[in-house]
């Protein structure tokens, strides 16, 4: 039965309580929750496991907690798989291994489920490769009204188009079809790099190999990257436990939880530490099954902000950040990602219609972000820049339908299939705009 709850995400910056979480089991209870709640004209909130920094996930009157709609549904000797919503990638790609499958790419966190992953536009890298959108075939909705819409290029395409990047905000997603390809290994070589030597040449380091990306600890020069590269499975060599983790764990890790921890304390520290952590980091080379290598332990938790920019414009964008934390004072103790994806053609897509550099900065989870991000949200914004749906940023409707050309049309999409905005909630309404009737008609 529903029973009033608290919740916070995993960084902590978001938290709700007075709400009703409803754990359906079924496409038929998950109906039910949604028909009951939109007739006592409640609001309802999908959750997946609470990885997005923004509160697109926070419930306002009930919460749907998909744990009980998580299981495999069935593999075809085709490669298509379909999961209910809640099953998290994880457990995914663990079912598909041991059926001989993967999924081509992968973000570099797995704990996400898979409908709060698509629902929020998670990517990995890779310069001929798209989002985790663009490996779904077919969905599964609930709509406001309970009825239940199956989705694909052939049937309802235009909702198929919009779900694979939906927000939550067309319905709940209760079942996806993802197309797996025949399983893979990745050959991994990590080394150390300046930003200097990257920016110089930022495109043709970024296309070397199938899957790059890297790491740049401010206050210093130094980079972390990384560099995967397709190969059979049977050329698999992984690294020996201990130097996994030590590497991991205590090198990676540990220094981080020691810079963050430094600077609560005492600040000053801070750059110190930075380049003497971004010095530790040494070269390996390994070769692993694909989704243990895309994937990275995250035990030091964060806010983060990323900025999906043009691909073309990503060394402007790095080069005016390292001159904006070179001229400021602030204190940054973890590093700036960069990723790659290719363009796709789903309308909320952050690589929608263009190919896209990713660039990610954070701050540990109790502290402000402040100036910092302040700061690269501007730098970024001058590119055109477009915020992941699922971490910090400070835009509103307006802002964001000058940097999607099919922002319209998705939320025409919205208002015709929810008008009343029962999937909806205050940062959706500051996102997407209210809903059709929540503010008169238009």
């Amino acid at each position: 039965m529903p029973h009033e709850q608290r919740w916070r995400n995993w960084a902590g910056n978001q938290t709700a309580t007075g709400f009703t979480a409803a754990h359906p089991q079924g496409i038929a209870e998950i109906a039910a929750a949604v028909r009951a709640a939109a007739a006592a004209g409640q609001r309802v909130r999908p959750i997946g496991s609470g990885h997005s920094f923004t509160a697109i996930g926070r419930p306002e009157d009930v919460q749907l907690v998909l744990d009980r709609h998580a299981g495999l549904v069935e593999v075809m000797s085709t490669g298509l798989v379909t999961v209910q919503a809640g099953m998290p990638l994880h457990r995914l790609t663990a079912e598909l291994a041991a059926r001989g499958w993967a999924l081509t790419n992968l973000g570099d966190i797995d704990r996400q489920t898979v409908a709060g992953a698509l629902s929020t536009g998670t990517h990995g890298t890779g310069a001929a490769f798209g989002g985790l959108a663009t490996q779904v075939r077919a969905c599964e909705l609930v709509l406001a009204d309970g009825a239940v819409l199956r989705c694909s290029p052939g049937e309802h395409a235009e909702i198929f188009s919009a779900a694979r990047v939906g927000l939550g905000a067309l319905g709940v997603l209760s079942e996806v079809t993802l197309q797996a390809v025949p399983a893979f290994a990745l050959r991994a070589e990590e080394g150390s790099a300046s930003l200097t030597g990257l920016l110089a040449d930022l495109d043709a380091f970024l296309s070397s190999t199938d899957h790059v990306e890297f790491y740049w600890f401010p206050h210093t020069d130094r980079c972390l990257t990384k560099r995967n590269t397709r190969v059979p499975v049977g050329e698999q060599d992984p690294l020996p436990g201990w130097r996994a983790v030590w590497d991991d764990e205590v090198v990676a890790n540990g220094a981080l939880a020691a810079v963050v921890a430094a600077g609560r304390v005492a600040p000053p520290l801070v750059r110190p530490l930075a380049r003497a952590s971004a010095r530790a980091l040494s070269p390996r080379t390994y070769t692993d099954a694909a989704h243990r290598v895309f994937v990275s332990r995250r035990r030091v938790r964060f806010r983060e902000m990323e900025y999906a920019v043009p691909r073309a414009a990503a060394a402007e964008v790095l080069g005016e950040l390292r001159r904006a934390v070179d001229r400021s004072d602030w204190r940054v103790p973890l590093p700036v990602e960069v990723r790659l994806a290719a363009a796709d053609d789903v309308p909320l897509s952050t690589a929608s219609g263009r190919d896209t550099a990713y660039v990610a900065v954070h701050v540990p989870a109790r502290s402000e972000p402040g100036p910092y991000f302040a700061a690269f949200e501007a730098i970024a914004g001058a590119v055109g820049g477009r915020p992941h749906w699922g971490k910090l940023h400070g835009l509103d409707a307006a802002a964001l339908a000058d940097r999607y050309p099919r922002f319209a049309e998705f939320t025409a999409l919205r208002d015709r299939l929810d008008p009343t905005g029962v999937f909806s909630n205050a940062h959706l309404d500051r996102v997407l705009g209210p809903a059709r009737t929540r503010t008169g008609g238009r």
